[in-house]
């Protein structure tokens, strides 16, 4: 039988099995030293107060002291490696854990992917908690109970019962809340999410109206989330004073009965004491799991949603680094489906550019454009056929390899919270010089100049110091940093003005002038006016491709813009 292949998370908590297994080592003497309390208590009024000997106390105080010294060093030992197991925990897992974000983001952007960060410091947490503790404690109940029966069977069956009730409490605990909390984490999420979305639309929003409408979808979600959380808490802290109630009981049950047991001679009050001391002992993790479950069944949702993400969204390995790119673009035949979708909206399409080739994309809203542009990065993958670079299918590039070679600049423009500089070098260790190049190609040098810091400006989340046009043509500078081979812009032009269009144009013709090659999706004749071929799609089929000259004349137009329109099916 084939053997499973292990995922990123796996991997990561096998790391982690040193760190525990040397944590289960040091819990056995810390739990080992508990006996030193209740031992100590023993002699001393066994012992000490019969024999009255100073000495004898001096000894016994000195020595319960010095292991007592050791128990602490221990525990805070204990604690340090399970900080640093979960530290270990996140090394590991962070940046293949990020990576799969991304790809599933890439993928299915519905699919919430970025919930597995918060997941992850959830696990990380409970492997650094007091969660651990308990668990490497626990085993540790039934030799604190049979020391009790040592003592006095009596004694021992007052721990033993004691010990059952609480954990038929925890047992409890879990059954009445596990699908309460399960209910609400999912809703939660939910309502995050849809609060993201709205922020990430916020100008949308207020200038619509829509702030109250959003609002009340919101707090639906959120009223189903406190709505679970709160039935689920009101359960376990009925438990939690339940099983506070059975523990205090409990204490004065033990101690009623030893000192009724010390009156009938069957044991010395120092065994009444030791026997409160070791029953207290005993109960502890058990009540400590009962303060827990919550942290567990948190951290058990958090580990399956990231075990089924990293299922869904396997490692893949780095492939071999190919020479860098000239620009040969080969689509063979490609349908596309967007993520989540079953509906192709590219069918059977192929074309064939070269280095220095330029091509124009247009058509009707809707005919599959801006889904082609996206396969041609990689962003979606295709179904069928096959898209080239240079002969190499797109699978057989590490996109941080091939991402140099490639300016992509898509039709909704997204920058990040960064400078000016930063954005336009991808965010990645820059020459200044570079950047400066970049920008003047892209004919935005001037306007970067004009901000308040220049290159230094700090755009804020999205770019939202800067106006959709400047946004626009610093994304264009962005795309041809570093030289890039093959550069595909998605509608470039939207937001631009009369001297940001001619800034484009030039940029592209120089771009063409260098070898690199160039896809533009545009319905403006003059940014088309500069392409060497024009394809145009209709339902996700290519349905003309040629010269451009050729083409404008077949679409049976007396100018572009009317031939525009008839591909378009309205206006420019």
């Amino acid at each position: 039988m084939k053997k499973k292949n292990t995922t990123a998370l796996q991997e990561a908590v096998a790391a982690c099995k040193a760190n525990l297994g040397v944590t289960i080592l040091f819990s056995f003497f810390i739990n080992l030293l508990m006996f030193v309390a209740p031992l100590h208590m023993l002699q001393i009024y066994d012992r000490v107060l019969v024999s009255r000997s100073e000495v004898t106390l001096i000894v016994l105080t000195v020595l319960a002291l010095g292991l007592l010294a050791i128990y602490g060093i221990l525990e805070g030992v204990r604690s340090r490696i399970l900080v640093r197991t979960g530290l270990k925990f996140d090394e590991i897992l962070n940046d293949r854990l990020f990576r799969a974000v991304f790809r599933g983001s890439v993928r299915n952007p519905a699919m919430g992917t970025g919930q597995a960060l918060r997941d992850m410091d959830m696990v990380r947490e409970f492997i650094s908690g007091g969660a651990i503790i308990a668990l490497c404690d626990a085993p540790w109940v039934p030799i604190f109970i049979f020391a009790g029966f040592l003592l006095h069977p009596v004694l021992g069956l007052i721990s033993l019962g004691g010990a059952i009730i609480i954990f038929a409490l925890a047992l409890a605990n879990e059954l009445l809340t596990r699908k309460l909390l399960a209910k609400g984490g999912a809703v939660s999420i939910q309502a995050t999410n849809t609060a993201t979305a709205s922020l990430r639309n916020s100008e949308v929003v207020h200038a619509m109206g829509m702030i109250s409408a959003i609002k009340d979808r919101w707090t639906r979600s959120h009223g189903n989330t406190l709505t679970h959380q709160s039935r689920a808490s009101d359960r376990a802290g009925g438990i939690m004073a339940a099983s506070r109630f059975v523990r205090m009981a409990l204490q004065v049950a033990i101690l009623g009965t030893g000192a009724f047991l010390a009156i009938e001679n069957e044991i010395s009050p120092g065994v009444m004491i030791a026997a409160s001391i070791i029953m207290g002992r005993a109960l502890a993790p058990v009540e400590l799991a009962v303060g827990q479950w919550k942290n567990f069944s948190s951290s058990r949702s958090a580990y399956q949603r990231l075990s089924a993400m990293f299922e869904a969204i396997p490692d893949t390995a780095a492939p071999m680094e190919l020479p860098a790119p000239k620009g040969h673009i080969s689509v063979q035949t490609v349908t596309v489906v967007p993520p989540g979708g079953r509906v192709p909206v590219v069918k059977g399409l192929t074309l064939d550019l070269t280095p220095g080739t330029s091509v124009g994309l247009v058509g009707p809203s809707g005919s599959g454009k801006s889904s082609l542009a996206r396969a041609l990065v990689g962003v979606w993958p295709v179904v069928a056929g096959s898209i080239r670079y240079d002969g190499a299918e797109l699978a057989q590039w590490d996109p941080e390899v091939l991402g140099p070679h490639l300016g992509y600049m898509p039709q909704d423009v997204e920058l990040f919270d960064g400078t000016v500089a930063e954005n336009i070098a991808r965010f990645q260790d820059f020459d200044p010089g570079d950047v400066v190049t970049a920008a003047q190609k892209a004919g935005v040098h001037n306007m970067i100049l004009e901000l308040p810091d220049g290159y230094d400006t700090s755009i804020g989340a999205g770019g939202q110091a800067l106006s959709g046009g400047q946004r626009q043509r610093v994304a264009l500078a962005r795309a041809l940093y570093g030289e890039p081979r093959i550069l595909i812009l998605d509608e470039p032009n939207a937001n631009l003005d009369t001297d940001g269009e001619q800034a484009l144009s030039a940029a592209l013709q120089q771009a063409k002038a260098d070898g690199c090659t160039v896809v533009v999706i545009s319905h403006r004749p003059s940014l088309l006016a500069g392409v060497d071929k024009i394809a145009v799609l209709k339902d996700g089929v290519l349905v003309k491709y040629g010269p451009r000259d050729r083409i404008m004349n077949e679409l049976s137009a007396p100018t572009p813009v009317k031939a525009l329109a008839t591909a378009d099916g309205t206006r420019s």
